[in-house]
């Protein structure tokens, strides 16, 4: 049998009970409050010691040499945006030393007498000297010189001629100028004047190019020192 219930409680909702009330927030440093830490130890300073090299002294190098460009001029100017307009294409003069030349690559087959047919298989470079600011500088800081003789037949007709003092200049007809006297070899020093630019085009065989130090076409050549020994080819006497 249920227990009767009380009329009064039924009709009264039953209350929740209350939520307990929070923690109280831990309290924050103020903001001209310090905070305790571990107390600072001072430190002797660093002991060590670094040997540096010494800072290196670049050796000068000229832009001209009087009134003359210096290899390291011309080929500085070519490469220059700034300048290159002023010699690029330009007709000048380059003052050097000859470092090299390439008469003695010359085959045997292509030195003969400028009447004489080269045979057909004969494969020559074109005749070339270098030049540079030093007698023992490296050919790549040297500026190719061509257009002095179109093929070493004419260099061993000038070599013929130019053995007697006194003789006449010999004329390469081909290209058009006057073989220089002396002809050129390694030692001497120069003063060579003709156009400058990257690009040599007279050549028989298609074109050179050089970007970085440019080529001279020959058009003059002023002998300041003599070498110290006179040019020849292969199988020739100076």
């Amino acid at each position: 049998m249920l227990a009767p219930v009380c009329a009064a409680c039924a009709s009264t909702p039953s209350t929740p009970a209350p939520a307990p009330a929070p923690a109280p927030a831990a309290s924050c440093p103020s903001a001209g409050a310090s905070v305790a830490g571990p107390a600072y130890v001072p430190h002797p300073a660093a002991s060590i010691s670094v040997d540096l090299p010494p800072v290196p002294r670049l050796a000068e190098r000229p832009a001209r040499a009087g009134e003359d460009f210096t290899v390291w001029g011309a080929s500085s100017a070519l490469r220059s945006r700034f300048e290159q307009a002023s010699v690029s294409g330009a007709r000048i003069w380059i003052t050097g030393y000859i470092v090299r030349t390439n008469l003695a690559d010359a085959p045997r087959c292509a030195v003969h007498p400028s009447g004489v047919a080269t045979p057909p298989r004969c494969t020559a470079p074109v005749p070339a000297f270098w030049i540079a600011d030093r007698p023992d500088a490296a050919i790549d800081d040297s500026v190719k010189v061509m257009g002095w003789a179109s093929n070493f037949a004419q260099i061993h007709d000038a070599i013929r001629a130019y053995a007697h003092p006194g003789a006449a200049a010999h004329f390469d007809d081909l290209w058009g100028v006057v073989l220089p006297n002396p002809l050129p070899a390694k030692g001497a020093k120069v003063r060579v004047f003709g156009s400058y630019a990257t690009t040599f085009r007279r050549a028989a065989a298609g074109f050179e190019h050089d970007p970085v130090m440019g080529i001279l076409s020959y058009e003059q050549l002023d002998v300041l020192e003599r070498a110290p020994a006179p040019a020849t080819l292969p199988g020739m006497k100076p």
